[in-house]
């Protein structure tokens, strides 16, 4: 039998990543959760997944958890600046313990964007095209939770503010991106690389959909990047963090987070959800 192993398995995209290979029929005993700390996954390990320690900043901590993995989806580190040196970690490890199959989560058009995340996703995709082991990178959009999350403060305030102009945002939930890598790890045959995203939609989209499904109007005010640095610093961020999250918005308005492809549906065997869906469940 094929033994999956998910990193960050404790995170919310690795649980449902786990989630979603159970969802697929797999079996739990052929599943190995990897968290640096085991006790945030005692609820996988309730179904009869098997949880291992994994710690990207300890490398002995690697190989040991992927003793026996057959296919491994590597979830990317959440700390910009660390993620590389971390990744290498865990593709050496994989390549030391036999594994057959690297599934690794990067980022839209990470070879040709301008989106600050970028480097180090193409960085990793770089040292994984240079491993011995098969390897796929699934190249997600943004999150729809990383807006939905927020919608309290839309209301709130009466509007969303961005600098992303009319850029269009191909957009799908977490759950969406699970279901996705779970498949990756299972296929018999997989592509290099997949460029993931939903049915696209600007911030004025959104806004409109929040007001639809709320009841309460909202629009979008758009604004510069300077604009929207300074006005996350006046909420409290620090200048260098608010600077770069502002850029985000900057890469949105000129198509970095947009993508015409099909992958997404194609691995999930589904139309990702629709915004309307995800605000109407955040709600």
């Amino acid at each position: 039998m094929t033994t999956y192993a998910v990193t960050g398995a404790s995170g919310q995209l690795g649980r449902k990543i786990v989630q979603s290979l159970l969802d697929l029929h797999i079996s739990p005993f052929d599943v190995i959760a990897l968290a640096r700390d085991t006790a945030k996954v005692e609820d996988l390990a309730a179904l009869g997944v098997r949880t291992r320690t994994a710690d990207y900043d300890q490398p002995e901590t690697l190989t040991a958890a992927l003793e026996g993995v057959d296919r491994l989806v590597l979830v990317s580190a959440s700390e910009p600046g660390k993620r590389l040196p971390q990744h290498q970690a865990v593709i050496s490890a994989a390549e030391a313990a036999g594994v057959q199959r690297i599934v690794y989560t990067s980022l839209l058009k990470a070879d040709d964007t301008t989106n600050g995340l970028a480097p180090e996703h193409i960085a990793t995709e770089e040292v994984l095209a240079a491993s011995p082991v098969e390897t796929t990178a699934l190249r997600n959009s943004w999150y729809i939770e990383n807006y939905t999350g927020q919608i309290g403060s839309y209301l709130e305030q009466g509007a969303i503010v961005g600098a992303a102009g009319d850029g269009l945002i191909s957009a799908a939930t977490r759950q969406d991106y699970a279901e996705a890598a779970a498949a990756a790890a299972l296929a018999d045959a997989v592509k290099p690389t997949y460029e993931l995203g939903g049915t696209a939609f600007t911030l004025a989209d959104l806004a409109a959909t929040v007001s639809a499904v709320s009841g309460k109007a909202i629009g979008y005010t758009n604004v510069t990047v300077d604009e929207l640095t300074a006005g996350m610093v006046g909420a409290g961020m620090p200048e260098g963090v608010a600077s770069f999250w502002a850029s985000i918005d900057g890469s949105i308005a000129v198509g970095d987070l947009h993508t015409e492809s099909t992958d997404l549906a194609d691995l999930i065997g589904r139309q990702p959800t629709p915004l309307a869906d995800a605000v109407k469940a955040a709600l």
